[in-house]
Formats: C-alpha cells, structure tokens, sequence
C-alpha cells in the first residue's frame, strides 16, 4: 500500500493528460474558466517533468505569467535546473498540493503527460535505491567515451527486462537502470517485481477520471509540435539557452537539459550541429517523445479518449469534465 491509496484529496480527481503539443494546457484553462462561471474554483497540479525547471520557460512551453496568475499552478518551477526531482518526489508533492488545494474550497486538477509521474501517483513505486550521484556521474563519464548505445547494450547484459522497455534512445533511465544494478548488485527489473502494493483491477490505487488527449490524424499533431517549435525559436529559445550554458552548475548530462529541444539546443549552441539539423533533430526527438507518451496512454483502458483535432472539441470536453466536477469533486 503506498500513502496515497485512501487520500481523499486525490480521490475521484480529474487528469488531463495527452502528447505533447496535443493541447492540454489549452483545455485545462478552458474547464478553469467554465468552472469558475458556476463559482468553483480549481487549481492546476502540474505533471511534467520538465516545467519543475526555473529557467526553462520558453523550450517547455511553459504557461505564462498570465496564465498562472489566471489559475494557481502546482508543480512549476519548483527546482533548479542542476537539481535533481523524481516520480516518487512528485507523488508525495502532488497529494501534498491535493490535499493544500482542497483545505482552501478548491478543486485539483491534475494535467501533463509526464506518464510516469502518473504511475507513480496512480500505483505508487517501488522502493528503489536512493540514487547515488557519484555512480551516476561515472555512468555519464562513461557515456560520453563509448557513447549510450553501447551503455544500452550494457543495460541489455545487466537486466534485459528493463531494457526490454526502454527505447534505446532514453538515455536518462537507461542510466537510472544501470544506477540501480551497479548501486545494489540487483537490476531494476527485481526491485520492481517487489512492489508493496497491490493496484486494482485497472492499474490504479487511487479512483480517477482521467481525458486524454489523442488524435485520430497523427500529421495534426506533428504540425502543432513544429509550428510550436518554430514559435520557440522566434520567442528567444536560443538565448535561453545561451543563459542557462554559462552557468558552470549545469551541464549537458542533467535531467534538466535532457527535456527535448534543450540538448539539441546545447548542441546548437556549441557548433556541434548546425541551425537545420537543430530544427530536424529537435522535431524529430519532439515526435519520438509524443509515441512514447501515445504508448503509455494506450495502455490504459480506462481512459476517455479525446480527439483534440475535432472543431469544438476542446469547450465540450470542459463543459463535460466541468459536470464531473460538480457531480463527483464537490464537497
């Protein structure tokens, strides 16, 4: 059992999840507004791994002033960018946010698609091995000489099953995983088929509505992820950047500067690469980033599936999840 399997903060809480680009924030503002017009108030619980970064605003897309002056968010800006922040951490903040949102007459309501930040939410984790930043520096040294796909065929030797799972480009949990086998003489793999808890019959510990986003026309989403990834460069992704390089506490190996765009940015930046291939490679790793997250939300029957491509789609499904809220979230 993990802390938060009878938390009645989390329980029948609203999830917005989806690939990136594919309109979430958009939706999530649109249900605030439509509550607020029936006198509830809801507040936003962030679930990206990457908007927890201060300093990265703009590859992030990260919502503006504006908007969180418009509704509280949870979960931004929350650590540097040389910090280090877990999917266990964000289930223990996010129950903490849930349970802070509800004392005040507010509704939470969770959006992202960090997916594993939800399974860790959602079915709780293992008790893995703390992580130990000298083991994980040494992988990284490592990598930088042989390079991670030879790491991933490492990872392939020490615990096939977690590789198994893992794309081959997914070098922060490969290196997690090797973290984990090298720390404890044990692969990941172990440590998970261990698991304390006991989720119900659809994966979860907590009860849920959760909508997500999914089109129909993946050449919908793919359009979106580049027209905003230009916007980004327009808006001064570059400088942003340039800024974050200068400080000697961050380094191209952090989680931080592993979000998608950042590296390829850094790369940029560094003349390792040049200005076109910034753009394919950062699309192409924006892309690869939407089906990973498209596999994750497949897994998951009892989700509401959403296509956000659809006219009007984005005001009926908040007049929907608005009534869930009225009927299930109100106290």
């Amino acid at each position: 059992m993990t802390p938060f399997e009878n938390d009645s903060a989390l329980n029948q809480i609203l999830v917005i999840v989806g690939p990136t680009a594919s309109g979430k924030s958009q939706l999530s503002l649109e249900v605030t507004s439509q509550a607020l017009q029936k006198n509830i108030q809801i507040e936003l619980i962030s679930m990206d791994s990457a908007l927890v970064y201060r300093g990265l605003n703009i590859g992030t897309a990260k919502p503006s002033m504006a908007e969180q002056l418009q509704v509280p968010h949870h979960g931004i800006d929350i650590r540097d960018p040389w910090e280090t922040y877990s999917a266990a951490q964000f289930a223990k903040d996010a129950a903490r946010w849930a349970t802070e949102i509800r004392a005040k007459g507010s509704v939470p309501v969770i959006v992202g698609g960090t997916m594993l930040y939800w399974r860790a939410l959602s079915q709780g984790l293992t008790n893995l091995p703390q992580s130990q930043p000298e083991i994980r520096l040494q992988i990284a040294k490592e990598a930088q000489v042989i390079g991670w796909p030879a790491m991933y065929d490492r990872l392939q030797v020490m615990d096939p099953i977690t590789a198994s799972k893992l794309p081959p480009g997914d070098t922060q949990r490969i290196s997690r995983a090797l973290e984990v086998y090298l720390g404890s003489g044990q692969p990941m793999s172990s440590w998970i088929a261990k698991a304390p808890y006991a989720p119900s019959r659809d994966g979860s510990i907590i009860k849920h509505h959760l909508i997500s986003l999914e089109p129909n026309d993946r050449q919908w989403l793919h359009a979106r992820m580049a027209e905003r990834f230009l916007k980004m460069l327009q808006l001064g992704f570059l400088d942003e950047v340039a800024s974050l390089i200068l400080n000697p506490q961050i380094t191209p190996d952090l989680p931080a500067m592993r979000a998608v765009g950042y590296r390829q940015a850094w790369q940029y930046l560094r003349e390792e690469i040049n200005y076109p291939d910034l753009v394919s490679t950062s699309l192409a790793a924006t892309r690869q980033l939407g089906k990973r997250q498209l596999t994750w939300l497949r897994a998951m029957p009892s989700r509401i599936v959403v296509d956000p491509s659809l006219p009007q789609v984005i005001p009926q499904t908040a007049a929907k999840c608005v009534s869930y809220i009225e009927q299930h979230c109100l106290r």
